[in-house]
């Protein structure tokens, strides 16, 4: 058994010098881990974004959500769309000026959600820019007024709710808020900002509670 503490006859010794580390350390491309420290850093990732971060990373779409945030679109946004919205897409054929006006759009609530998403998809496939696309598909953001209008007609249908919504605590209110959204989204055809409505909902909360 000894014979299995010889020195293997056809391995060279190796002793690579500290020149000679330092170099391949140098030429070594940035590794998964520090790539995905990289993006949550960038992106203010929170902790329940971990999963998002990790699966864009293995994609290799951390240049483009990188490229996506230094366009001046929010981390958390880039996020949802580049795990969510991209999976499919070659990283490098996005168009990333297009893509962060999308998502600014988005977020200032001239599309909604599921409108940017088709909007997204024209981009993507016929390229152009997003706001022209938008109106070519009918998109148009709705006025606080004509929201306001249609919320006023979903809580004249749902007196019960409504009641419960400006009586109830903020467990109850968070669950009632979801369904004015969603009946405000049924009547506007998908049409409505969910952020506007929600914003609409408090105010007349408030007006209600300061008049009585």
């Amino acid at each position: 058994d000894d014979y299995r503490y010889f020195p293997e006859p056809d391995l060279v010794p190796l002793e690579p010098d500290a020149a000679w580390i330092e170099e391949v350390r140098r030429t070594l491309p940035m590794l998964p881990a520090q790539r995905r420290r990289r993006l949550a850093e960038v992106a203010a990732a929170t902790g329940e974004q971990a999963h998002a971060v990790g699966i864009i990373v293995e994609r290799g779409a951390d240049e483009l959500a990188l490229a996506l945030i230094d366009a001046g679109a929010p981390g958390d946004r880039v996020l949802v769309y580049v795990e969510q919205h991209l999976g499919e897409v070659e990283p490098g054929s996005v168009d990333v000026a297009g893509v962060a006006a999308l998502i600014a759009m988005e977020v200032d609530g001239a599309l909604t959600a599921t409108q940017a998403k088709k909007v997204l998809g024209v981009l993507l496939t016929d390229g152009g820019a997003p706001v022209d696309i938008a109106r070519t598909l009918g998109f148009e953001a709705m006025s606080d007024d004509a929201l306001g209008a249609t919320l006023d007609e979903v809580i004249a249908a749902n007196p019960d709710e409504w009641e419960r919504f400006c009586s109830g605590d903020d467990k109850a209110r968070g669950k009632l808020t979801g369904f004015f959204v969603g009946q405000v989204m049924r009547a506007t055809g998908g049409n409505a900002d969910g952020g506007t409505v929600t914003r609409l909902l408090g105010e007349r909360a408030g007006s209600r509670s300061t008049s009585g």
